[in-house]
């Protein structure tokens, strides 16, 4: 782990058994519109102290991997255009490169287990895209996270991407998806995506008893939790599923595909809600950072 950075509070407390919660760098880098990007990061730093775990924010820094990014540091890479996206595969690029980069969930699971971090929260994971059938296009996120024995909080996936067939491939992959007091799958703009899973946990206690008994019989993938939106905090469902029929045309109309697909229809619900689904987004991290927060209490306290 030479080429790996990881900052001396981290390292402290996963060596001590203190709670530590991974949180990724995309959503400042590339996922929010400047200043609220920064704004945004800082406060989740915040909450997680607060709650009184250690937060380790994740990104790549001139070529060097970094778990717990600094304030200067993540200030930095709120502002610099050069900073780019990075994947698990992009990683040995931007060590060679010497290049910054803001962490995809798959780049961030994979630097935090070798930092000995057991719970990561992001907002909402790749998956299957709509026209996978064809094209084959899948999220990194998924066999990522089927290879690493985390706790991953998320909203879901975007309903921009297939969601039943995203169910179907983390059945596949051996990705157990438990709801947050919910059989609702969320769909991260809405609560409620129309699709169901199969279990539900109803706390961070009873989630901490599952990683225990997952390591117990040496299971290596991720327990993902979904923690829907609060309702009152939603995209309405009809203005939801209305922009996103015309997000889905449009994208169709101007030929747009592969790795431009998600960034498309993101800035049109974007600018069709009114930077509505942005709010959303927001509400989203901040309480997947709070539940992570719990989470990452609990499985220190079980494993003292």
């Amino acid at each position: 782990m030479s080429s790996v950075h990881v900052a001396d509070e981290v390292r402290a407390a996963v060596a001590d058994g203190i709670p530590v919660l991974a949180l990724e760098s995309t959503i400042f880098t590339h996922g929010l519109p400047r200043p609220r990007n920064l704004e945004v990061a800082l406060d989740a730093d915040r909450r997680v102290r607060e709650a009184g775990v250690v937060p380790a924010t994740i990104g790549v820094v001139d070529g060097r991997p970094t778990v717990g990014l600094s304030v200067d540091e993540i200030e930095r890479m709120s502002t610099d255009d050069a900073v780019v996206k990075a994947s698990v595969r992009d990683l040995p690029v931007t060590v060679a490169k010497g290049l910054s980069a803001g962490t995809t969930v798959a780049a961030t699971a994979h630097l935090a287990h070798l930092a000995g971090i057991r719970v990561f929260s992001t907002g909402g994971l790749g998956g299957v895209h709509r026209d996978a059938p064809d094209t084959f296009d899948e999220s990194a996120d998924l066999p990522s996270l089927a290879a690493l024995p985390l706790v991953v909080v998320s909203a879901g996936v975007k309903s921009i991407l297939d969601i039943p067939l995203t169910l179907e491939r983390l059945e596949t992959l051996g990705l157990v998806v438990v709801g947050y007091r919910t059989t609702d799958y969320p769909g991260f703009y809405i609560a409620d995506s129309g699709y169901d899973i199969e279990y539900a946990v109803d706390s961070p206690a009873e989630i901490a008893r599952m990683v225990a008994a997952r390591d117990e019989l040496a299971i290596g993938s991720s327990i993902l939790v979904a923690n829907p939106v609060d309702e009152a905090e939603q995209l309405s469902p009809a203005l939801h599923d209305r922009v996103l029929a015309q997000a889905l045309a449009a994208a169709a109309e101007a030929g747009v595909t592969g790795h431009d697909m998600t960034p498309f229809l993101l800035d049109f619900m974007q600018r069709e809600t009114g930077g509505r689904s942005l709010d959303v987004n927001v509400a989203v991290y901040r309480g997947n950072v709070d539940l992570g927060a719990q989470i990452a209490r609990a499985v220190a306290e079980s494993r003292g």
